[in-house]
């Protein structure tokens, strides 16, 4: 499938256009017009002689052609570039582009002393830092798309990822001060299953964790509003709106910790990246820097 003539621009864009589902954003993450997207992707289908696209209406799919093509691609770009690389660190530089993801709890409560250090350290580092949910930031770094991200750790980790733990978060299941929960002497998960759960998306490590607790004893979750924010689920739980299972670090004197009878919980922070790609010098010294901040233990407010 891969043609000797193939340049680089036009399986860019291609990679692109499957990603997003359309030629503007991808005209839009490339600075560049939708018909210079346009033109590269119809050069890249000449060159192969076959449709890369479905284009039915607005909806852009790709081809059975153009879904083999896309691994095979972004393969191809990934080895350029970790090429360029490896050439630049011999330099010794620590400067250029390092792209890099957090989840916004990492954001507010572990990062912020570990990146002013490193700005001051290394000036000549240009940064760019997205604030993404963990599930998100993952699939990015997998995909190549980030050099590294600060998550929390899946418990199973894709073979293709590095992962290490930085710190550990204790969790504690929390009221307001005034909530009934708050009342009783010895509060358990069934009492828990009878009022409002406020907890992050479905998909993130803390639901799951809750809804399969209360699983085991043959509790269904009470699900009240959820956000990813746990920033915003503090000041919801605060106000009187349910509980929830949050981090000590974050556990103030608006919040009751009920004491329910069940093994410690601890979250896994850490960092990731993929293994077959090489990191840059930047990216490199982050890591250094991020290893020393590195929990011996659970994190105790």
């Amino acid at each position: 499938m891969i043609h000797p003539q193939m340049d680089t621009a036009s399986l860019l864009a291609f990679v692109r256009v499957s990603e997003t589902g359309s030629f503007s954003q991808a005209a839009e993450q490339l600075y560049l017009t939708q018909s210079a997207i346009s033109k590269r992707v119809a050069q890249l289908e000449m060159q192969l002689d076959t449709r890369l696209f479905d284009r039915i209406g607005r909806q852009i799919t790709p081809t059975e052609a153009g879904r083999t093509l896309l691994p095979q691609a972004r393969n191809i770009l990934h080895a350029l570039e970790d090429a360029a690389r490896s050439l630049q660190n011999l330099e010794g530089n620590v400067s250029g582009k390092l792209s890099v993801a957090a989840s916004h709890h990492i954001s507010l409560h572990r990062l912020p002393p570990i990146l002013r250090l490193y700005a001051q350290r290394y000036p000549q580092v240009e940064f760019d830092l997205r604030f993404d949910e963990s599930e998100i930031a993952y699939d990015s770094v997998l995909k190549g798309d980030l050099e590294l991200a600060l998550i929390t750790l899946a418990p199973e980790a894709d073979s293709r990822i590095h992962s290490e733990t930085l710190w550990v978060d204790s969790l504690q299941y929390v009221v307001a001060c005034d909530h009934p929960l708050a009342q009783l002497t010895a509060p358990d998960l069934n009492a828990l299953s009878r009022y409002p759960a406020l907890l992050p998306a479905p998909n993130t490590f803390t639901h799951q964790l809750v809804r399969e607790q209360l699983a085991k004893q043959g509790l269904e979750l009470n699900l009240g509003m959820s956000t990813n924010y746990l920033d915003t689920i503090r000041m919801m739980v605060q106000i009187g709106l349910g509980w929830s299972l949050l981090p000590e670090t974050m556990i103030d004197s608006g919040l009751t910790c009920l004491p329910i009878s069940n093994d410690p919980i601890h979250r896994p922070l850490g960092l990731i990246y993929h293994r077959d790609r090489t990191l840059t010098n930047a990216a490199r010294e982050l890591v250094t820097m991020l290893r020393k901040s590195r929990d011996t233990g659970p994190k105790h407010a």
